[in-house]
This record gives C-alpha cells, sequence and structure tokens, in this order.
C-alpha cells in the first residue's frame, strides 16, 4: 500500500528561494507551511502550492517551530526542507524511489544525504546523512531551539537520496551565536550537544577561546555522541591555530582518535599544523595518510580531505623539500581532481 508523504517546512522571509524548493518536490502528497513572521511575499507563494500555511508565533527557538509544523501534517511520513533547499538531478527519481521503499518497508526513519556546500564545478564538496523522513506514528520531535535535529531511533533506513542546500545570499553570522547568548542570559546551557554546537559558533564567530573552553567542557560530557567528540577536537585544533598554539593544536587533533578512527579531514588538520610548523617531512606522511585513510559515512563528509586537499598540499611540501619532480606529479594529480581550482590554476603557470 502506498503512503502519504507530507513535506513540513518553517520559513521566514523566503520569498527568493521558496518557489524554487517547493517546485522541486513533484513527489510530495502534503504541503504543509508555518510561517514564523514574514513581511514579504512568502506565504502567498506558499499558499499558491498549499491551502496548509500557518503563522506562527516565533519563539527563539527552531525545534518548537518544527514540532509545529509536524503537528499540522496528515500523512503517514513526515518530510522535512528548509527553503533554500532544492532536490534535483536523478535525486527526484531517488526520492521517488525511496517513498516506495518506505512503503514496502515502513522504518522509522529515513537517512538522507545532505549537500551543503559545492566545488568550483559544481560537485558536493560538504554532505552529511541527515534525519530527512521520519513515520508520523513513532512520535518523533525535533530536539535543540538551535542546530535542531531528531535523534534517530527504532529502524533507521540510510538512502543515497540527497538534497542540495542551495543558498543564494549570505545569512546572518551572528543569528545562531545571539540566540545562544540569549539562552544563556536565561540559564547555562546543561546539554552536551548545545554546548558543541554554542562551541562552533563561537569559532565561526572568532572568539577561539571562548570555544576552546566550552567545545573542552561538551567533551566530558558522555552524553555527547562520539562523532561530535571527534569534530569538537578537530575544531578546538582550528581554534588553537587561529591563535598560533600549534603545539595544542596538535594535542586537540590527535585527541580526536580516542572517539574515532582517523578520519582523512583529521589527517590533512594535522599535516596542516605540521605544515604550519615547517615541518614538511612531518606533513608529508601526515597527508599521505589521508590519502590512503578509508572513507568513512559517519558525521560531516568532506570528500576533497581524501584527495585533493593532500595532493595539492603534498606539492607544497614537496617543492619546500626541494623535491620538485614529487612536487610537479602531486600537482598534476590535483590537477586531474580539480583543475579549475584556483589553486591548481596558480600553480600550473608557475609549472609551466
Amino acid at each position: 500500500m502506498a503512503v502519504k508523504l507530507s513535506l513540513c517546512m518553517i520559513v521566514k522571509n523566503e520569498e527568493a528561494v521558496l518557489k524554487r524548493c517547493l517546485s522541486s518536490v513533484p513527489f510530495v502528497d502534503e504541503i504543509v507551511v508555518a510561517d514564523t513572521g514574514s513581511t514579504d511575499g512568502t506565504k502567498e507563494i506558499a499558499k499558491e502550492f498549499t491551502d496548509a500555511v500557518y503563522d506562527y508565533a516565533w519563539t527563539d527557538d527552531f525545534a518548537a517551530a518544527r514540532n509545529f509544523s509536524f503537528s499540522k501534517a496528515t500523512g503517514d511520513y513526515l518530510m522535512w526542507l528548509d527553503a533554500d533547499d532544492v532536490i534535483e538531478g536523478e535525486n527526484l527519481k531517488l526520492f521517488a524511489e525511496l517513498k516506495k521503499l518506505l512503503a514496502r518497508r515502513r522504518p522509522d526513519v529515513a537517512m538522507c544525504r545532505y549537500n551543503v556546500s559545492f566545488d568550483e564545478d559544481g560537485a558536493p564538496a560538504f554532505t552529511y546523512y541527515r534525519e530527512r523522513i521520519v513515520k508520523r506514528g513513532a512520535n518523533m520531535r525535533w530536539e535543540g531551539f538551535v542546530h535542531e535535529c531528531i535523534p534517530p531511533r527504532g529502524d533507521v533506513l540510510y538512502s543515497e537520496a540527497a538534497v542540495s542546500h542551495r543558498k543564494i545570499a549570505a545569512g546572518n553570522p551572528r543569528r545562531n551565536l545571539e540566540l545562544y547568548q540569549k539562552a544563556i542570559f536565561r540559564a547555562p546551557l546543561s546539554c552536551a550537544r548545545e554546548k558543541y554546537y554554542y562551541g562552533r559558533e563561537l569559532y565561526y564567530n572568532r572568539l577561539y577561546r571562548e570555544a576552546v573552553c566550552i567545545l573542552e567542557d561538551a567533551l566530558t560530557d558522555p552524553a555527547l555522541w562520539r562523532v561530535d567528540a571527534a569534530e569538537a577536537c578537530g575544531v578546538i585544533a582550528q581554534c588553537h591555530i587561529a591563535l598560533l598554539a600549534y603545539d595544542k593544536a596538535l594535542a586537540a587533533a590527535f585527541k580526536s582518535f580516542s572517539f574515532s578512527v582517523p578520519r582523512a579531514e583529521t589527517l590533512c588538520l594535522i599535516g596542516k599544523i605540521f605544515q604550519l610548523k615547517k615541518d614538511f617531512s612531518a606533513a608529508v606522511y601526515w597527508y599521505e595518510q589521508a590519502l590512503a585513510a578509508p572513507p568513512s559515512a559517519l558525521g560531516f563528509n568532506r570528500p576533497e580531505y581524501a584527495d585533493f586537499v593532500p595532493a595539492i598540499e603534498l606539492c607544497v611540501c614537496h617543492y619546500n623539500l626541494g623535491d620538485y619532480e614529487k612536487a610537479a606529479a602531486y600537482h598534476k594529480k590535483a590537477k586531474d581532481l580539480r583543475p579549475h581550482h584556483p589553486s591548481v590554476v596558480a600553480n600550473e603557470r608557475y609549472f609551466s
């Protein structure tokens, strides 16, 4: 028996992208839109696609808004998108196939790929799995007033169907940080996951010392997901790099190995630190380890760190070691992978 799939969204002032988003989901059976205070034509655009458009009074809580949108849906399964998301290309077919699989298997959660940034040729450069579709009868609820999520449980299905996050303009870089600071004014953060994401926001806003303190506190909480703990170590290392504390950066990067197997991103990070310390021989070792690292499906996935980044950095390292033949060979490898990358173009002029 077929399932009814409801798309549930929260929006505010998204007239520039909402039509693009809603036009890309022909496989859904119902669209629910919760508007949190638009002053442009967002609601009028939404009403071109659905009658289920609701006003929701914003309370500085993304999870609460998403739970409200879920409460208005009537489908067997509930899917979410942001207004600047789009489903494109072969993923339209993959989502249609996923909908059929939902009817056969009836999982509690479907995890789908989320492509959130792209390289100069349009290929996904940063992707990870998100809980994209949940069973309405399984009582799944959003948690977290910022960086909200639905903790997956029960029968979890992984799909290669991908949503692409296609921003057309930069948002307010301090929005999430300000939401955290307003919450902290009322009460200290007690959830390990909230501390982790607050630390990341501090890092994004170049508050490096504050970020280190918050992230190190989060690491002491056994409730922090291990994949998030490993990422936290990497962010701490990046903070120490910004503060020119390279030995502390190395210690933080190596600490990530206690939470997960070495990932290509972390191996490149260690290589970068040795490169900054002008220890090019050590940097070469760690970049070579990144090239040999097995792929990982856990956490954030930045595929360029498994091939392109170590290749182009090995070119630099071997050049500094005086081995111009190896430098040229790694330049060729990087060029084969991403011929239009600005660094490759610059290096090509030099080697020519």
